[in-house]
This record gives C-alpha cells, sequence and structure tokens, in this order.
C-alpha cells in the first residue's frame, strides 16, 4: 500500500570518549523533574519515619543499583544519532551518580571493534542502532546474555533477542526521502518502488549508505535478498550502483543530503527524515515504497566480558523503561517505541512510522547470512566497487 507524506523540514560525530556533562559532549536534554522509582528508592528517610519499601519502588531493582554503583563507571558505544546518545547517558549518569562515558560509532563500526577486541571491549554497553550487526554479534558470542526485569514492557517478542542477548528499544520504517523542487526541476516523478529507482532517469541522484559501516544498508541487502531472492538482490544491487552517487558512513547520511539538494534520492530511515523536515525545509517528500519494505528495531545489548557488568545490566534496565526512550523526541529522534509504558512521539505516529505493511522479516537469515551477503554485494558491484575512491565509498 502506497504511503507518501509530504512534511516541513530543515536541515559532527564524535569520535572520542565523552563524559556526559563534559565540555564538547553534544547538547543534552535534563531529567525529568518528576520522581523517578530508582530516585525514590534511594530517597532518605523523612524524620521520623523509615525508609520505603524498595521493591516494590524499583521493581527489585535496588541491589543491582547498589552493585552498579560501586562499580561507579560505565562506557557506552552508540548508534543512535549523537544527540539523543548524548542525553540517555547525561540522563543515565543524573539518576544514578555513575560515570558515564560514550562514543558514536556506527553498527558495521561497533562490530568490527569488539570482534577485534575478542573478548575484552573496550565498552560495556551499546544503545541504539539496527539489528542485523547486533545478531552477527550474537552469532559470533560478543554479547551478554541478561534476562531484564523490564523486558516485561516489550509489547512483542519480536522485539527481543531469543536468547536475551539484546532487547528493542524502538523501530524504524525503511523508505525514500525525496527533495521535490529538484526533482520538478528535472521533469521527473517520484520514485514509487524499490524497482524505480534502477531506472537509468536517476542516474548520480540516489545516495545510500555504506554496507561496511552502517547497518542501515545491511538491512537494505537483507530486505531485497528476502523479498527477490538472492541472485535476483545481487542483479538489482549492480542496476543500482549505477545510479548512486555517494554511499555515505551513517545510515542517516542521505536523509541530510536531501534538504540541501546535495543528493535528490536518499534511502534510509524515515524517521530520520522526519527530523530534516522539524529543522524547517518545505521541500522534502516521505515514501513508503508500494512493493514492500522493512523495518529496523533498534536495540540495546551488554559486551561479553565488559569491564562494568553490573552498570551494564542497570543500563539495560533504564534502556527499556520511560526513564530513557520517553525523551528520545527531545533530542531528535522520532522513531516508534516499542514499550507498553511509553509515551509515543506525536511525530512518529501524525506521520505513520508506526507501519503494518511491512514484510515478514526473516531475523534469523539475516544473523545467520548477513556477512556472507555483504561480501556477495560488493562482488556483485565488481570493478565499481573495487575501484571506488573515497568520494562514493566513504568510511569517515
Amino acid at each position: 500500500m502506497k504511503k507518501t507524506l509530504a512534511l516541513l523540514m530543515a536541515g559532527s560525530l564524535m569520535f572520542g570518549l565523552t563524559a556526559c556533562g563534559g565540555g564538547g559532549a553534544a547538547e543534552t536534554t535534563a531529567a525529568p523533574e518528576t520522581t523517578t522509582a530508582a530516585q525514590k528508592a534511594e530517597a532518605p528517610a523523612e524524620s521520623g519515619n523509615e525508609a520505603p519499601e524498595v521493591g516494590s519502588e524499583a521493581g527489585g531493582l535496588e541491589e543491582l543499583i547498589e552493585a552498579a554503583k560501586a562499580e561507579g563507571e560505565l562506557t557506552v558505544y552508540g548508534s543512535c544519532e549523537e544527540e539523543y546518545l548524548s542525553a540517555a547517558c547525561k540522563n543515565f549518569e543524573d539518576l544514578y551518580g555513575i560515570k558515564t562515558k560514550f562514543q558514536r560509532l556506527s553498527t558495521s563500526e561497533v562490530y568490527t571493534k569488539i570482534s577485534e577486541e575478542a573478548g575484552k571491549p573496550s565498552a560495556d554497553v551499546w544503545f541504539g542502532g539496527t539489528t542485523d550487526p547486533y545478531n552477527e554479534a550474537v552469532a559470533d558470542g560478543l554479547l551478554m546474555e541478561y534476562e531484564a526485569i523490564n523486558a516485561a514492557n516489550l509489547i512483542s517478542a519480536d522485539y527481543q533477542d531469543p536468547t536475551n542477548c539484546w532487547y528493542g528499544i524502538y523501530k524504524g520504517i525503511l523508505g525514500f526521502m525525496v527533495n521535490t523542487e529538484e526533482l520538478e526541476r528535472l521533469g521527473l516523478e517520484a520514485p514509487k518502488t524499490w524497482d524505480d529507482l534502477t531506472k537509468e532517469e536517476y542516474k548520480g541522484l540516489i545516495m545510500l549508505s555504506n554496507p561496511n559501516t552502517a547497518g542501515t544498508a545491511k538491512l537494505l541487502i537483507n530486505t531485497m535478498v528476502q523479498m527477490k531472492g538472492h541472485d535476483e538482490a545481487m542483479e538489482y544491487f549492480k542496476a543500482l550502483d549505477q545510479n548512486i552517487a555517494q554511499y555515505t558512513k551513517s545510515g542517516s547520511g542521505p536523509s541530510k543530503m536531501v534538504g540541501p539538494g546535495e543528493c535528490v534520492i536518499g534511502i534510509g530511515f524515515l524517521h530520520d527524515g522526519i527530523y530534516q523536515i522539524l529543522q524547517g525545509y518545505d521541500n522534502i517528500e516521505l515514501i513508503v515504497p508500494e512493493d514492500g519494505t522493512s523495518f529496523e528495531v533498534g536495540a540495546t545489548a551488554i559486551f561479553n566480558g565488559c569491564a562494568h557488568p553490573n552498570a551494564a545490566k542497570l543500563w539495560i534496565e533504564y534502556a527499556l523503561s520511560p526513564d530513557c526512550v520517553d525523551h528520545a523526541k527531545e533530542a531528535g529522534s522520532y522513531q516508534f517505541l516499542v514499550l507498553s509504558n511509553a509515551t509515543q512521539p506525536e511525530e512518529a505516529t501524525r506521520f505513520g512510522l508506526d507501519m503494518n505493511n511491512t514484510i515478514d522479516y526473516d531475523f534469523e537469515d539475516a544473523k545467520a547470512n548477513s556477512a556472507q551477503y555483504v561480501e556477495d554485494f560488493f562482488a556483485a558491484l565488481g570493478s565499481s566497487a573495487d575501484n571506488a575512491d573515497s568520494s562514493r565509498f566513504l568510511t569517515e
């Protein structure tokens, strides 16, 4: 079913680990003034009264909170947008008094980094980004199993790894973002289907992310394999490559290029387009492909062998609570939330990001074969990928 949304829009990655609240970090949102369960659990008793029973207020997390505070530190690798990552880390630090450092890396960068660290990860938890690289990490034994209490808040078992190695916090719909002014200037119609993107008239007008660095592109590869079959999907990517001007490092990269006219068609998650819309651009149209699409599950997980396992477990409980996810919209993230006790961003519901006409995505096939499919993708592109310079396949 076709859904097209015409919307108003406006238009640095940080690679050093940054302590929340420290200089140079992205602007963050303040913690809410309301008292959280964690704060109630730690509130001093009023004069003449004993402290409240913490088990009922903190959901049975009081022992974990104390153990996490004893560790005193947490390091987060985040694959969501940096503003949300910074805000989430600052709020965690404010709530629990645990020094929280973070680094923004794409999902494929995180997967590569922890693979190379071989059980001695330089961070404790992973936050945000699509689950295909998470599933590769599960298959390689790089993520810790943890049975989270707050997983009871998930609206469906679809948003949880069967082995409790990752938990979903949001989902986002894959589609197109197009610059309507440029299409009109060129006398072109907007694409309606995935196959439309291979038309010769769009040559040099499209941007997609680099599957070597971005989980968004891996999701697209898996989606086309599942929709078309492996061999036809690889032929599709050979044809699509003829129209790609640039493969950006991050999955959100194309969305940032559409409004300013640096590309005419961006492939990515539509919530990234909504962020651009709300910055004031008036030349963007968001398109859900008529022939079907898929969705990401944005996740969080603990790295096996991490230095601060109790703080990491507390992070998972935090990420699966309104204390974390209800502040996403304040940091420019408008994904549909997958927690039953969360407050959906009005922008996500108004613009239809909770889509039900997606394919029945096979997460197990993606877990088992993503790495091979990416190799096959580059093999299919052949010399166009082998001889590509840094201006087309970005890694920085």
